[in-house]
This record gives C-alpha cells, sequence and structure tokens, in this order.
C-alpha cells in the first residue's frame, strides 16, 4: 500500500530514547534499545510507570536476545553466564546491523509491531490513542464514554505508544473491539487474551538490568530460538492469524517468537511534526492478534503451578481479594522443588557478590480484570537467596499461616461483637453489621511489611525460628490495636461494652489456643 502523508514519520526504537532505567548512581534517564544493551551492567532496574508496561519491556528485550542469538546453549553455560557476568554487547551489534526499515515503528508497509492491512479501515474505524493504553482502554468497544476515543488532541509521544504497544500484545483482555468487520472479516473484532492475561509472571531481578536479563534468558528446547516477530507482514514463512475465520493456535517456533509475539492487530499514526520535533501518536486502530498454543513444557519457563481440586495443576494467578504477597510460600516451593526451568536453575546457582543482602529477588506481576475491563495491577517482590532457600520456604508458608490465623481471630473477634451488639438481626443485615467489627481490613495490609522483613531477614541468613517469634509479635500488636479501633464504634453504655469485652476476649483466647502457631501462643505468654 502506498505511503499516505499521514504515515511520513519515522521513529527507530533502536536509537530513540524509549526505555526508562535508572543507573546504579540512582539517576532516571530514558535509553535507546541499543544502549541498554551497551550499559546493561550500569543500570540498576527498568522503571516504567506500571508493573506490566515494566515487565513487557523485560520480555521484549529478553526477545531480543534470543533473536540475535545471544543466549546459554545449556544449564552449566547458563550458570557461567551469570557467574561470569556474560556482557549482552552482542544485542547491540546484532541490532545496529538491522535494516532501518524493519524496526521503524511508522512504516507503511511492515510498522514495527503492527498491522499495516488496518490502514485501508483507518479513517473509518481509528480513535484517539487513548484506547492503547491498557490502564485507560476500558472494556475497548467504550459504549458508554467515546470522547477520549473520538478526540486525538490527548496524543502521546512515540516513547509512551511504543511500550503502552508491547504491554498490549503481552496483556491485552479478551472482548470485542470497536472496529468494523466489513472489509477484513468479522473476527478481526474479537480480542483474544494475552499470553500473560490470566497468569503471574515472574521475572528473577538481579542487582542490574544485565543480571536480570541473563538471569531471566534460558536454553532453548531443541537449541533453536526461533523467528522475531518484527511486524504483521515480514515473516511470512509463519502464518499469522487471519480474519476469515478464527483459526487454531500456532506453536511457538523458539523463544523470540513466544517473547515477541503480536497478541495484538494494531496500527499507529504519527501526528504532523516539524522536521527535528518530537514524533507523537495522535490516533490508534485495534483488532485480535495472533492465537499461540503453549506448551507448558517449553513456554512456561517461568510459571509457578498450583494443584487444583479437580487433579490438574495451573499456573498461580492474580486475585482480586488476596493480595500477592500472601502467596510468596507458592514461588519458594517452587524455587526448593522445581528440578527444571527456572527455578531448577536457580537452585544451583552461587552467586560471586560481595556487600551482604539478597544476591536478587523474584518480581510476580499480574492484571486484575473485571471481566473486559482491566482493574489493577498487582506485584510483589521477593528477596531470593539459593542457599537459603529451604529456611525461606518455611518461613514463608509459616509466616503466611500465622497471617492467616490471626486473620481468623479477627473474623471470630468481630462475630462475638455482632452477637452482642444486635441481638435480633435481620438476615439481609447481618454482613453489614459485623463489617464494622472486623479489623482484617486495615489487618492485611499492615501484615505485609513485617512479612516483607521476615523473608529478607531469612535471605540474609537470619534465625528462622527468632525472626518468626519476632513476626508474631508484630502481627499481634498489629491486629489488637486494630480490633480496639474497629470496637471503637460501640455505644459506651452496658450494652457496648460487653461487646468489646466478648470480643477481647474471644481474640485473646484464640491467640492463646493449642491450636494457634506456637509463635502466637509464645507472644501470650509474655
Amino acid at each position: 500500500m502506498p505511503a499516505s502523508d499521514e504515515w511520513r514519520a519515522s521513529w527507530d526504537p533502536r536509537y530513540q530514547p524509549c526505555v526508562p532505567v535508572v543507573s546504579l548512581k540512582g539517576e532516571a534517564v530514558d535509553l535507546s534499545l541499543v544502549e541498554v544493551f551497551r550499559w546493561a551492567d550500569r543500570l540498576s532496574i527498568i522503571s516504567c510507570a506500571t508493573p506490566g508496561e515494566g515487565c513487557a519491556l523485560i520480555e521484549y528485550l529478553l526477545a531480543l536476545c534470543f533473536a540475535s542469538k545471544t543466549f546459554p546453549s545449556s544449564d552449566p553455560e547458563w550458570v557461567a553466564w551469570v557467574t561470569q557476568e556474560r556482557t549482552l554487547d552482542n544485542v547491540a551489534d546484532w541490532l545496529a546491523d538491522q535494516s532501518a526499515a524493519d524496526w521503524d515503528l511508522f512504516h507503511p508497509e511492515q510498522p514495527l509491531g503492527q498491522n499495516s492491512k488496518l490502514r485501508q479501515q483507518f479513517d473509518e474505524d481509528g480513535v484517539g490513542p487513548s484506547q492503547l493504553v491498557l490502564e485507560q482502554v476500558g472494556d475497548y468497544v467504550q459504549l458508554f464514554d467515546h470522547h477520549h476515543l473520538e478526540h486525538s488532541d490527548n496524543r502521546i509521544p512515540a516513547a509512551v505508544a511504543f511500550r503502552a504497544m508491547l504491554t498490549q500484545h503481552v496483556y491485552g483482555l479478551a472482548g470485542r473491539a470497536r472496529i468494523s468487520g466489513k472489509t477484513l472479516g468479522s473476527k478481526l473484532t474479537n480480542l483474544s487474551a494475552g499470553r500473560l492475561q490470566g497468569r503471574i509472571r515472574v521475572v528473577v531481578q538481579g542487582r542490574t538490568v544485565g543480571d536480570t536479563l541473563r538471569l531471566n534468558l534460558y536454553p532453548p528446547a531443541g537449541g533453536e530460538a526461533g523467528h522475531f516477530n518484527q511486524s504483521w507482514t515480514t515473516g511470512r514463512n509463519q502464518p499469522r492469524r487471519g480474519f476469515k475465520a478464527k483459526p487454531p493456535g500456532r506453536p511457538t517456533s523458539g523463544p523470540a517468537d513466544l517473547h515477541s509475539y503480536l497478541g495484538r492487530s494494531v496500527l499507529l499514526r504519527p501526528a504532523p511534526a516539524a522536521e527535528g520535533e518530537p514524533v507523537f501518536v495522535d490516533r490508534v486502530l485495534i483488532g485480535a492478534g495472533e492465537l499461540l498454543a503453549l506448551d507448558p513444557g517449553r513456554d512456561l519457563e517461568d510459571a509457578v503451578f498450583k494443584d487444583m481440586l479437580n487433579g490438574h495443576r495451573k499456573p498461580l494467578w492474580p486475585s482480586p481479594t488476596r493480595a500477592l504477597w500472601r502467596e510468596a510460600h507458592a514461588l519458594y516451593t517452587a524455587a526448593t522443588r522445581e528440578t527444571s526451568g527456572l527455578f531448577g536453575r536457580l537452585r544451583h546457582l552461587t552467586f560471586p557478590y560481595e556487600g551482604g543482602g539478597p544476591p536478587c529477588s523474584l518480581w510476580a506481576v499480574g492484571l486484575i480484570a473485571n471481566k473486559t475491563v482491566a482493574a489493577a495491577w498487582t506485584e510483589g517482590h521477593f528477596p531470593y537467596a539459593p542457599s537459603q532457600g529451604e529456611a525461606l520456604c518455611e518461613a514463608s508458608r509459616h509466616g503466611s499461616e500465622i497471617a492467616e490465623y490471626v486473620a481468623r481471630a479477627l473474623e471470630r473477634a468481630a462475630y462475638a461483637a455482632w452477637k452482642v451488639a444486635y441481638p435480633n438481626p435481620k438476615p439481609a443485615d447481618r454482613k453489614a453489621q459485623m463489617a464494622r467489627f472486623d479489623a482484617r481490613r486495615e489487618f492485611w495490609p499492615a501484615a505485609k511489611e513485617p512479612f516483607l522483613l521476615l523473608l529478607d531477614t531469612t535471605a540474609r541468613g537470619g534465625d528462622v525460628p527468632l525472626a518468626l517469634r519476632d513476626y508474631a509479635g508484630e502481627l499481634c500488636s498489629s491486629a489488637e490495636e486494630s480490633l480496639r479501633n474497629r470496637l471503637h464504634a460501640l455505644q459506651p453504655n452496658d450494652k457496648g461494652m460487653l461487646a468489646r469485652a466478648r470480643a477481647e476476649q474471644r481474640f485473646q483466647a484464640d491467640m492463646a489456643d493449642a491450636k494457634a502457631p506456637a509463635e502466637l501462643r509464645e507472644e501470650m505468654q509474655r
């Protein structure tokens, strides 16, 4: 399709600042893809606006490593890469040697990460760039509010659009796109869920960006990296999803394909700009993307599997009601017991770092959605040291059990207060009435920091039984304070005083009960 004046701009992420990073000196700066690989061991972290965007960028950087054949060929070689801090200059060199046409975000025929076939529908169905941003898009259809879709005055920088596009490819939600299916086929309007939507992605974070990339690289099955997904119209040896009918998912050709797959059929239009001015995106169009048939043994390197009641195993998933730190024991159990994949390799790693502190952390990221609408990101950073694997597994499991027990005790205390305060309640009112006295809502957020301190102490080689006792004491004190604050809602009369006394007695009895964790019983005896 011939180029039009609307797509005359060019923007190349290899040389344009598009990756927000923090240096080892604490300086925040945006770097190009080539610069990130050149200076990977002088950078501390990739620091994006959301966890999902950061995770999507790491996926893309890993895909570039595999595409440039910069990866270990075996587990022993992976260990050597990590411990010897193998340079990633090869990736930068490979990127620099690529054709500029292949890396142009606004190329008329093969725009990077996009589908130029959408251009024939762009004038009719293109919308404002907010539809590209996962946290702003709503349900993609936006029947209730079109203002940010129909107007392009809220244009966004090309670098922001590039990162948002990567996030859509990886985390895009299932649903029905707003685009019409008149020309390309009705199946274009059906959005498939992104590869990481619905499960927790675990990234091992090292002390530098270089460490992080090396830790998350792995030997490909069969030694083949597969192809890199440049755009919808390149790499035709790998058929893309068609729009006339919904095809079955395709198997991946290797990790370069897996980490760069095009989960959305998307097209971006640059805003008019004078020469030398920054490039912005003012209009986008989004439709269905590729469908993958994932191989659990090859394509789920980082997955933390949980046993289901029906006997099947399912990767750990994000929960709207259960904070991710409460599932830390699942990560540490995988790191202790798995014999293959990411966790299997981590078990046998000896870090050469000096200066104390855990050599790396397990960064877990997930997207919580309300059907087809993104609700919130959930994440957790959990310190990890291979030499302390068993201790971390014990501390996280027992620490979670203590927190769960204290929370149940608070619920029972709330019930004791409710029984006195509302002797003749209507069944429909019970939930709201008990909520007045239930301190769990304050307890769970307050329990997070003590739990993470417990893990940090353990990862540094601290005494686990002693750390658990300190942790239990802090949780008990925090719960007692939260309960007292809730009971202040009671009237200062005989009924109110009795309800308060019953609730406090119930809580104290549960803390001293024979079924309570030993650390809580010891706390009550002090």
